[in-house]
């Protein structure tokens, strides 16, 4: 099992979810984080001679844990529709996942995800 975490804009959420359950992904996490990375902000002005920099901006972040066998599928689904080719497309991260337990059940491992 992996955890596949993805931050990306928030304007791709929709598109991102639909893509992942066409690849069979439907149980996810979804959180609206700040963060910053090489896209470093941006300046907003306050008023006519104050200037702010703002160098956390919204994200979202997706975590969801498949089976090895489906991963590559996942992070081709999450790049197919997430990247714009411009700065603050985002990133994936993967972890190794030891166990799972799906408390209502007990089952565990694949069977639990």
């Amino acid at each position: 099992m992996v955890k596949v975490e993805c931050i990306i804009r928030p304007e791709k959420i929709a598109d991102v979810k639909d893509s992942l359950a066409n690849v069979g992904v439907h149980g996810m996490t979804v959180t609206e984080v700040i963060g910053c990375g090489f896209q470093k902000g941006h300046t907003a002005s306050l008023n006519w001679n104050t200037e702010l920099n703002i160098n956390l901006l919204p994200k979202i972040k997706v975590e969801m844990i498949v089976t090895d066998d489906e991963v590559e599928d996942v992070i081709a689904a999450i790049v197919k529709v997430a990247k714009t080719g411009e700065i603050g497309d985002g990133k994936i991260f993967t972890s190794p996942i030891t166990d799972a337990v799906r408390i209502r059940t007990e089952e565990r491992g694949d069977k639990a995800i």
